[in-house]
């Protein structure tokens, strides 16, 4: 019985760095946006959840039916509605005799009992992540451990949402039941553990986000979101055949938004960053200079088809052009290797990154004046 276990959790491990991948972007989003950096526990604490999350799913669904055509149910039904069954099948299966104590041990193999112990296992670590981590109330915990348990049902009785014609598992009350005493039971197990675990809530006091530096980390997905949103646009325009579409854009969205919205971008806006031109707001010489040598000679390459230079001499510029961001890279990577190194085009163009804080501070404000009036 316990190889029924360990199989799913097995698929559960294979499938956590997919899941890790899809969920880092997000991630990191939520967590610039809401406090500005990345804190290594708060990533910890929140990847582990992850990994439970995705195991406990995995011990609800598999092993999946040979077929998306499967059979239905062969007792007709599709849920057990009768509160604590459970309690009778242990009574009925159990080789246990009340007048002899020898036999108790026999219950932990049998069965109805593993079954009703492993629904309270299931879903203990997520009462004590509530605790831990997210230091919610025994009523939200309970809420919380019930919510997760219809999911994990409602998952169930639907055949996988409609992928399987017929549910291949029953929709079973003493489940809600089970799964939401063992999120109290770990929320009550976590009462020690919560004590010696730093707050959530206070990782962030001691820091002083004025003195941390952009990571390239932060700057790379500012640059991912701000892709996300300039390749659908280049594309319609380059559908349309519209002249010189690619430098239009980019100067665009490079330059004339973030001089009208303070050195930002929509994506260094959601990750709370903006440039700066030696501690001052950044102007149109700035970012000329800084995205003119980013982007400047790609830009031109365009512009070169259709204009009657000689294919020779195009050649010879796209040459230049692969050496430039050649050296580039090299350039970048020193700065990678080297973090008090500024890349070529910032120390030249005297822009940098630095951390939002007008506006993360805006949004401390807010939380600290709600939550003064939600204690008053």
């Amino acid at each position: 019985m316990f190889e029924s276990y360990l199989f799913p959790i097995r698929y559960a491990f294979l499938s956590f760095p997919i899941a890790a991948a899809l969920f880092t972007m997000p991630f990191l989003v939520v967590q610039y946006r809401r406090h500005g950096y990345i804190h290594l526990y708060r990533a910890f604490m929140l990847y582990l959840l992850l990994l439970y999350l995705l195991n406990a799913l995995f011990l609800v669904i598999l092993p999946l039916p040979a077929s998306v055509h499967n059979d239905p149910p062969s007792s007709g039904s599709y849920a057990q509605w009768i509160p604590f069954h459970f309690v009778s099948d242990i009574v009925r299966e159990t080789a246990v005799q009340a007048d002899q104590p020898s036999t108790y041990g026999r219950l932990f193999a049998e069965r109805a009992f593993l079954q009703a112990a492993f629904n309270v296992l299931l879903t203990a670590p997520f009462g004590m992540f509530l605790r831990c981590y997210f230091r919610v109330r025994p009523a939200t915990c309970l809420a919380a451990g019930l919510g997760l348990s219809l999911f994990f049902e409602i998952t169930q009785v639907t055949g996988l949402y409609g992928i399987f014609d017929y549910p291949y598992r029953l929709f079973d009350v003493d489940d809600l039941l089970t799964n939401a005493a063992g999120g109290m039971l770990g929320f009550a197990a976590a009462a020690w553990l919560s004590a010696h675990l730093p707050r959530a809530d206070r990782l962030d006091e001691r820091v002083d986000l004025a003195k941390k530096r952009v990571s390239y980390t932060r700057r790379a997905v500012a640059f991912a979101l701000d892709g996300f949103v300039l390749l659908p646009a280049l594309a319609a325009l380059a559908a349309f055949r519209i002249p010189l579409a690619f430098p239009l854009l980019a100067a665009a969205y490079s330059i004339v938004l973030p001089c009208a919205a303070g050195g930002r971008t929509i994506g260094k806006w959601a990750v709370r960053i903006r440039l700066q031109e030696r501690g001052e707001n950044v102007q149109a010489r700035g970012f000329l200079i800084r995205y003119g040598l980013l982007y400047g000679p790609a830009a031109v390459i365009p512009a070169l088809a259709g204009s009657g230079i000689p294919p020779l001499a195009i050649g010879l510029y796209m040459l230049a052009v692969m050496a430039y961001y050649a050296v580039f890279a090299g350039d970048l990577l020193r700065c990678l290797l080297n973090r008090r190194r500024k890349p070529f085009y910032e120390a030249l163009s005297g822009t940098g990154h630095v951390i939002d804080l007008a506006r993360i501070a805006r949004k401390n404000a807010r939380t600290a004046a709600s939550s003064t009036v939600s204690q008053a």
